[in-house]
């Protein structure tokens, strides 16, 4: 049997990624009364459209996001984040050689608290000790299910510094990670391929044979 697990938060008109940032505008372009008077009888569509900031929802980061030189989102390599084999980390967990080349997602529980003010404030983060071990042995891909990677109150950001310098994306705001097994699951977050684009919302999944 497989199980697909979502880890991604839905995107909605108005919703709160990130305080004091753009929320996003979910609105109609063309109505289903529009198309209804021009269409046959009984047929009729609806063309949405939505203006948001990349940083919406859950959403990865490539190496533009912080190094002009670095790959944007249509330049990601497809093998860093398409049935990538998953190691689930807790907090103080050792990061051990076996997890290179693993999508390496970080369970804090954060992502309990979507929604509300408590979680824009004193997130949990990966400590710059934690993002050396991590680059030194060269997972496919980084995961949080918090806020930020980084100390949002650090201005040098370590891990959104170094990571995507190595050229290792970052997905952040991942949720249901509890639900995601240490070792065995496969873990796929496309982004939009947006040429100059150094961060996108992703549809992140689990995938889990049982």
């Amino acid at each position: 049997m497989r199980r697909i697990i979502d880890l991604s938060h839905p995107i909605y008109h108005g919703m709160t990624t990130i305080r004091g940032m753009k929320t996003p505008s979910v609105t109609t372009y063309v109505s289903r009364e529009e198309t209804a008077a021009r269409m046959a009888p009984g047929v009729s569509f609806e063309i949405g459209q939505i203006d948001l900031i990349a940083n919406t929802g859950t959403y990865l980061d490539t190496p533009l996001h912080y190094h002009q030189d670095g790959y944007d989102t249509a330049g990601l390599p497809l093998e860093r984040v398409a049935d990538v084999p998953v190691v689930v980390l807790q907090p103080g967990d050792p990061i051990l050689p076996e997890v290179e080349g693993f999508a390496v997602l970080f369970h804090t529980g954060w992502s309990r608290h979507w929604g509300t003010d408590t979680y824009q404030d004193g997130h949990p983060f990966l400590t710059p000790d934690v993002v050396d071990a991590l680059i030194a042995v060269g997972p496919a891909l980084v995961g949080i299910d918090s806020l930020n990677i980084d100390d949002a109150t650090d201005p040098s950001r370590p891990a959104h510094q170094g990571l995507l310098r190595a050229g290792i994306p970052i997905v952040e705001h991942l949720t249901n990670l509890e639900q995601v097994p240490a070792r065995g699951a496969r873990f796929t977050a496309l982004p939009m391929p947006v040429v100059g684009m150094g961060t996108m919302p992703v549809r992140a999944i689990a995938i889990v044979n049982e």
